[in-house]
């Protein structure tokens, strides 16, 4: 794996003073997420020891580990005991399941399938356009599918990605591939779903919301809308979802 040069100067082993100050691991993060928003390590390959990082920043190996906890901290990077430091890939349960947080009441594991219902491409309404930073004659590629939990129809998701990033993106593509979705944005399309915002909100289940579900019209559903960004806060993907939570609830962590 080639080692990119950088210009180490601009990273001294003291911080400069002033209003733009930041930590230097701080700094040493943000060349590391240049490095990775570059693609110079790819989703499942190892990065450089922190020894080499270090020498290649001038920096000690301290302020590397330091820079490196938060990025896996962060789920971008995943340490494994005696291989070494990689870059997090959605095909990886830790990773994979990161974004969806709907889990079973009685907490045992559920058997899981996707069905594809729609993809095309059109130009993008006002809303997803905002939501995406596209300008208004800009196209996207709008997909939906459902998620069944166990056979039952759980989850209907409207996803809109940017169609100047996601060409070629078709049903026939979508259905090929067997594994999840944000795994193969990153093995198709090059790019790393790593931190999503979400707004949630009850809404009662229209007409035909209710069929494709298999409830009953006017049913409570959980709707969540999820803007999911790549590496430089760049918004990817906006994913508007319709949660059945009969045998479900949405579970986060608060720290």
């Amino acid at each position: 794996m080639s080692d990119q040069s950088i210009d180490t100067s601009a990273v001294p082993e003291r911080a400069h003073a002033g209003a733009a100050y930041s930590p230097l691991y701080q700094q040493i993060k943000g060349l590391l997420l240049q490095s990775l928003d570059r693609g110079e390590w790819k989703p499942g390959e190892v990065i450089p020891s922190e020894f080499e990082l270090a020498a290649r920043f001038n920096v000690s190996q301290g302020t590397v580990r330091k820079a490196i906890d938060e990025l896996a901290a962060d789920n971008l990077l995943i340490r494994r005991q005696g291989k070494g430091t990689f870059v997090a890939t959605h095909n990886e349960a830790k990773v994979r399941f990161r974004f969806l947080r709907l889990t079973p009441d009685d907490g045992q594991p559920s058997a899981s399938n996707s069905q594809l219902i729609d993809c095309r491409r059109v130009k993008a309404p006002a809303d997803v356009a905002r939501l995406l930073d596209l300008a208004s004659s800009e196209s996207a590629v709008n997909v939906r599918r459902m998620l069944s939990f166990d056979d039952e129809p759980t989850i209907l998701d409207d996803i809109w990605l940017p169609g100047s990033v996601f060409k070629g993106l078709t049903t026939e593509s979508l259905t090929r591939y067997r594994g999840p979705l944000y795994a193969f944005f990153e093995s198709e399309y090059g790019v790393s779903m790593v931190r999503a915002e979400e707004k949630i909100k009850a809404v009662a289940a229209t007409a035909a919301q209710a069929e494709l579900l298999q409830v009953a019209p006017e049913s409570p559903l959980l709707q969540v809308e999820r803007v999911s960004f790549t590496y430089g806060d760049r918004p990817m993907e906006l994913r508007r979802g319709l949660y059945v939570t009969n045998r479900f609830h949405y579970r986060n962590s608060l720290n």
